[in-house]
């Protein structure tokens, strides 16, 4: 194939010409956009570990209140993009967010879509259009975008999640937004995990032409995850993949329009190799510890720790000591599903 032409091949004049009229040669720039047979990433994996950021997070908390953080936060930037980057990969922003003992973190509602897995801490809560979610170690909670939401403690330590959103996509579709309000009354009534979704494959009945809810379920409680990953691996076959989706309970669907998330366990002793995926993704160790290799590069994590991975990664997890570890990843296939070039490729 023949090599692409350069824009310092061009004449002088017709480069500053360009530049006068606001246009630019698509060629020296195509494989920069459109290279051949795979992408190139700027994100480069990571591991955020939970020992280094914590005394951070908390130190915030001294120094911050939140009536000036409104959302106290230390984001988790892919060093590919550099430090201050409001990404963790192309699509995925992270952040570890702090609430202290009687903190209540202001109402509101954005564009961008949000989940939020518990990593340390009893007594916190969010709010989701009137609907309380108490917050337990592993939980994964919804703020789906365009839902109003608050946050409070009742607790006594320290209550530390992980929020993961899919704010990088609306900052480029220069859709993101977020709009103020009162903190929300709670409705007089267990959330909807322990009422009409507490049970496997049963539904509430509607009336005839009654619509489903959006998003049904705003809290999936870590311990019937756990239970359900555990069960899974005792009857899976060695080897075998031990994954569960995060789905709408209506539909089927993944419970956000663009993040995906799936709890995952390792089982001691074993490698798991996945196939190369075209998502990015981040991985949340809720309970256990291991190693995971990402295109070579060895990340050893435990329990609060998270790291990310590039599209097309090369991965290799492995549990360490002798009890399984369990982990959420979260990615966004479900974006890349809906825009129809969502790919698995064998390992090479």
């Amino acid at each position: 194939m023949a090599e692409l032409g350069t824009l310092e091949s061009l004449p002088a004049d017709y480069r500053e010409a360009m530049t006068q009229a606001n246009v630019a040669p698509l060629w020296p720039m195509m494989r920069n956009v459109l290279p051949h047979d795979a992408p190139r990433p700027v994100t480069k994996p990571c591991l955020w570990a939970i020992d280094r950021i914590r005394p951070l997070l908390l130190q915030a908390g001294e120094l911050t209140p939140i009536e000036k953080a409104e959302r106290r936060v230390l984001v988790l930037s892919d060093p590919g993009r550099g430090n201050g980057a409001m990404q963790a990969t192309s699509v995925i922003y992270c952040g570890l967010q702090l609430l202290l003992p009687g903190e209540t973190a202001p109402s509101h509602k954005h564009t961008p879509s949000a989940a939020r897995i518990i990593v340390e801490g009893e007594g916190a809560y969010t709010i989701v259009e009137g609907e309380k979610c108490p917050m337990s170690r592993g939980d994964v909670i919804l703020t789906p975008g365009g839902q109003r939401h608050d946050h409070g403690h009742d607790g006594k330590e320290p209550v530390i999640w992980l929020d993961a959103l899919d704010l990088p996509l609306f900052v480029y579709l220069e859709g993101s937004y977020a709009v103020e309000g009162k903190l929300q009354a709670a409705a007089n009534r267990p959330d909807a995990s322990q009422v009409e979704y507490s049970e496997a494959g049963l539904l509430p009945v509607r009336p005839l032409g009654a619509p489903r809810p959006a998003y049904p379920l705003m809290r999936y409680p870590w311990a019937r995850t756990r239970a359900a990953l555990d069960r899974m691996a005792s009857v899976a076959a060695p080897g075998e993949a031990v994954e569960l989706a995060f789905v709408n309970p209506e539909t089927g669907d993944s419970c956000l329009p663009t993040l995906g998330f799936t709890a995952m366990l390792l089982r001691a002793g074993e490698t798991a190799m996945p196939p190369l995926r075209s998502a990015s993704a981040v991985f949340h160790c809720v309970e256990g510890e291991g190693v995971s290799t990402v295109n070579g590069e060895s990340f050893a994590w435990k329990a609060g720790d998270t790291f990310s991975t590039t599209v097309f990664a090369q991965l290799m997890h492995k549990a360490g000591g002798k009890q399984p570890a369990r982990l959420i990843r979260i990615d966004d296939a479900p974006l890349q599903k809906k825009l129809a070039f969502y790919e698995e490729r064998p390992r090479a």
